[in-house]
């Protein structure tokens, strides 16, 4: 006990600044929902159907990143910074060349929202800001590479700060935008738009000016940018990256498709579920920071050599997950219609949402539980089973399950939230099975390989 404790107080530590920073970046999508929702149901219904849309995507390229903070933790742990200099280097490109292609496709795709059965004024009112969130994409890109490396090499305040900040600045320029103050035009969904794709631009120039001036990261930070590439590096990314970017697709494209279905079922189901998926999304960032700070800490450790503290690192912060969640479960069931009537003022989309909220409130525990045992695996560079466990549960359950609960038994839109509760609670139950198996026996069973990858050498995945 005493050693969970410990590793606990260590999590936390490190958690603390990326846990705000979570919540900031998440407040900003709250924010956009709450000061849209003003504007009436439709524009917040089209909103939820386009940012569905914008997760999955993202959500794909984050799993092409996170070997970024894996390896350089490791070379970290190692005491080669110089190492970790060159991780972060290929990662960029990497993330780069993936952001690009994946947001041409994005605004390809366009011209084919009409595909998706969205209702008609949805679909009349989703653009431009669908094209403006699509574009926003890079600048959030760049962002999370350099808030990784810089987590990584434990320092997570600063971009924190910045995180805050943009929050400030993306709510000011709603309210200019969205409603015309200050003498700009009134655009509504429009303005939240432009007000998100200015605030991500800002965000990343001041990121990246204080990484590269501050001194901090000078051993750490490629010193060139043209050639020096190593094919291995990228082989090495590719083969944790693209599984860990599967198993975050499934899940994201679980909830995506969940909002798809949502929209079949009407605007009012659309709006209260971007209600309800807002304060859900809100909450996880909690457990998801924590999990972020896991995986550093388990690469780290792996890269010391000190396997025998993976189990209470990982177990410690399932304590402090589980505690936490337990708490928003509460505030979910007893204050959902409060929650949802600071959103909007249409009574159908409050009453829905509120009961949204509750079946929110049961998978609450298992939502947490199941980020942080990935995140624990991902920093033993387990990917391909955990890939799996996240194949069956969100589309070999969820999914279904979510379509013949909402359709076949007509649950409706409860229906949908059902399907997704069974899907998170097998993943939880799966994942934290899968992190005890492998850090049986005192960690014993755990590879200690180096972070380092030679030009030439093999890095299968």
């Amino acid at each position: 006990m005493s050693s969970y404790l410990t590793e606990a107080r260590r999590t936390l530590v490190l958690a603390g600044p990326i846990i705000v920073g979570q919540v900031s970046q998440m407040l900003m999508g709250v924010t956009d929902a709450v000061m849209i929702g003003q504007v009436g149901k439709v524009p917040l219904a089209a909103s939820a159907f386009a940012g569905s849309l914008f997760g999955f995507f993202f959500m794909v390229v984050v799993g092409l990143m996170i070997p970024i903070s894996i390896m350089v933790s490791r070379a970290h742990g190692g005491g080669d910074e110089a190492e970790a200099s060159e991780w972060m280097k290929h990662g960029t490109v990497l993330a780069t060349v993936a952001g690009l292609i994946g947001m041409l496709l994005m605004l390809a795709l366009g011209s084919q929202l009409h595909r998706f059965g969205q209702p008609a004024e949805v679909l009349a009112a989703v653009n431009p800001y669908y094209t403006l969130i699509m574009v926003s994409v890079m600048p959030t890109i760049w962002f999370q590479v350099m808030r990784q490396f810089s987590e990584s090499l434990e320092r997570p305040f600063m971009p924190m700060v910045i995180l805050l900040a943009g929050v400030a600045l993306n709510v000011l320029l709603n309210w200019i935008f969205i409603y015309g103050n200050w003498g700009a035009p009134a655009m509504g969904l429009t303005g939240a738009g432009w007000a998100t794709l200015v605030s991500r631009f800002l965000g990343v120039g001041v990121i990246w000016a204080w990484i590269k001036y501050s001194g901090w990261f000078t051993a750490a930070w490629p010193q060139r940018w043209w050639g020096g590439y190593a094919w291995a590096r990228f082989r090495r990314l590719l083969g944790l990256g693209v599984p860990i970017a599967f198993s975050l697709s499934f899940e994201a494209g679980a909830f995506s498709a969940a909002a798809i279905m949502m929209g079949w079922f009407g605007a009012t189901a659309l709006a209260a579920h971007q209600i309800a998926i807002s304060c859900a999304a809100f909450t996880f960032m909690f457990p998801l920071g924590l999990a972020m700070a896991v995986g550093m800490r388990v690469g780290r450790a792996v890269g010391e050599g000190r396997v025998t503290v993976l189990r209470a690192i990982g177990n410690s912060a399932q304590m402090i997950s589980a505690g936490v969640m337990g708490l928003f479960a509460l505030l979910f069931v007893f204050a959902g219609q409060s929650l949802a009537n600071a959103f909007v003022n249409e009574p159908e989309v409050i009453a829905l949402a509120a009961k949204l909220l509750i079946v929110a409130a049961i998978f609450q525990l298992t939502d947490g539980g199941q980020v942080v045992a990935a995140s624990a695996l991902r920093g033993l560079t387990d990917v391909k089973v955990p890939t799996g466990i996240t194949a069956l549960a969100y589309w070999g359950l969820s999914l279904p399950t979510a379509w013949w609960f909402g359709f076949r038994l007509d649950w409706g839109p409860l229906g949908i939230w059902a399907g997704l509760a069974a899907g998170l609670t097998f993943a939880a139950v799966a994942l934290i099975w899968r992190f005890a198996r492998m850090t049986r026996d005192g960690g014993a069973h755990v590879a200690l390989e180096p972070a380092k990858t030679e030009p030439g050498t093999s890095a299968a995945g």
